[in-house]
């Protein structure tokens, strides 16, 4: 395997301060640096849909509740990690689009359902194929077993970096 640029940025740390341990440093920027192109391509797969990285991930978040596809606008702020602001105005979008509906709770007038329409169904359940492709495209150098430890190791930092 040949080396890369971060292995040029830690090989120069190395020889100007030898005592340090760099080996995590090269780990956290590799992952830093893949932010963008993983971005960059699940957002070109969208596109070809008409949709925003954001109006998937509240579209997903609904489909994968089941039947019948809705939370709280509270909890699907919270399965979202968004302010329940930023949430309201993804709702919003989203209405317009005829892709969810809004209604208050049966039980509590002041709390806010939201439900994907049977379009936003649709579209949801053709959006995933989409996006799952180019995850798979943006892991193509490696191989399925690699790809399942590599999950692990990034559970494992990941949680870590939670406590």
């Amino acid at each position: 395997m040949k080396n890369d640029a971060v292995d040029d940025i830690l090989e120069q740390w190395s020889e100007e301060r030898p005592e340090l341990d760099t080996a995590s440093l090269g780990v956290v920027v590799r992952v830093m640096n893949l932010y963008k192109p993983f971005h960059q391509q699940a957002t070109l797969a969208l596109d070809e849909l008409g949709l925003e990285l954001f109006e998937y991930d509240v579209l997903s978040a609904l489909r994968r509740q089941g039947k019948p596809f809705a939370l709280p606008a509270t909890g699907l702020a919270k399965e979202t990690q968004l302010s329940s602001g930023a949430m309201t105005n993804r709702v919003d979008k989203l209405l317009r689009k005829g892709l969810v509906r809004r209604e208050s709770a049966e039980n509590d007038r002041r709390s806010v359902i939201v439900s994907l329409t049977t379009m936003g169904r649709k579209v949801i359940d053709n959006a995933i194929q989409h996006r799952l492709d180019a995850a798979d495209e943006s892991l193509s150098g490696i191989s399925r077993t690699e790809r399942s430890q590599l999950a692990k190791l990034l559970r494992k930092v990941r949680q870590s970096a939670d406590d």
